[in-house]
C-alpha cells in the first residue's frame, strides 16, 4: 500500500484537498488532528510538555494551547524540543492505522511534512499551494488571527518554492471545482503508477 504525503503552507487549503481524496474514499489521517489527541490522551506526552514548558501548559488534563503557542512561535529552539516530543508519538500512531487499512493507497497529511524530513517515509508527496494574500485572507476569516500572526506562523514554514521541488504533485488550490479536478487527476495517476509497479 502507497503512502502519499500532502502537505501546503498554512491556509493552502490541505484540509479541503484531504476532503476530497476521503470523497474519493481514500483513507486520510490528519497528522495534526493525530498530534491534538494525544496531546490530550498521553500522560508521557502530558508529562513532558510540563517538564518543557511548565506546570501552566495544562489546565488538568487538557494542554492550554494559547501558552503552549505563545511560547513556541517565537521561539525555535522551543518548537523543535515540542515536535521531538509529539512526532514520535504520531509517527507510531500512524503506523498503527496504517495496519487497519486496505485501499490502492493512504494519504497523510502534515503540515510540516517537508521540514520534518517525514516526507522521506511517503511514496508520493503533493503540495498544495495558493496565493499568499488568499492564503492570509482564509486564515483571518478562520481563525481571527491578525496579519502579524499570520505571517509568524508562515516564518516558520519553508516557501513553497523550496517545497516544490521535493513534491511529486502540486495542486493550485484557488477555484473549488479546479482543485477537484486537479485531485481526481492526481488519484488516476496514483492508480496508474501502482499498476504499472
Amino acid at each position: 500500500m502507497k503512502i502519499v504525503g500532502l502537505t501546503g503552507g498554512i491556509g493552502s487549503g490541505k484540509t479541503t484537498v484531504a476532503g476530497f481524496f476521503r470523497d474519493l474514499e481514500i483513507p486520510v489521517y490528519i497528522a495534526d488532528d493525530a498530534g491534538k489527541r494525544l496531546l490530550n490522551t498521553s500522560s508521557k506526552i502530558r508529562e513532558n510538555v510540563i517538564s518543557l514548558f511548565g506546570p501552566e501548559a495544562y489546565e488538568g488534563n487538557s494542554p492550554n494551547r494559547k501558552f503552549i503557542a505563545s511560547k513556541v512561535f517565537n521561539n525555535k529552539d522551543l518548537l523543535e524540543k515540542l515536535n521531538r516530543i509529539i512526532h514520535p508519538a504520531v509517527e507510531q500512531d500512524f503506523k498503527n492505522w496504517l495496519q487497519e487499512q486496505s485501499a490502492d493507497y493512504v494519504i497523510y497529511e502534515a503540515a510540516i511534512l517537508f521540514e520534518t524530513g517525514s516526507f522521506k517515509k511517503c511514496d508520493l508527496n503533493i503540495l498544495v499551494t495558493a496565493p499568499q494574500k488568499l492564503r492570509i485572507a482564509r486564515l483571518q476569516e478562520r481563525d481571527n488571527s491578525s496579519k502579524e500572526e499570520i505571517q509568524q506562523r508562515m516564518n516558520n514554514q519553508w516557501s513553497d518554492e523550496k517545497k516544490t521541488k521535493l513534491a511529486d504533485f502540486t495542486i493550485k488550490n484557488e477555484d473549488l471545482k479546479e482543485t477537484r479536478l486537479q485531485v481526481e487527476h492526481i488519484h488516476e495517476e496514483i492508480l496508474k503508477a501502482g499498476k504499472n509497479c
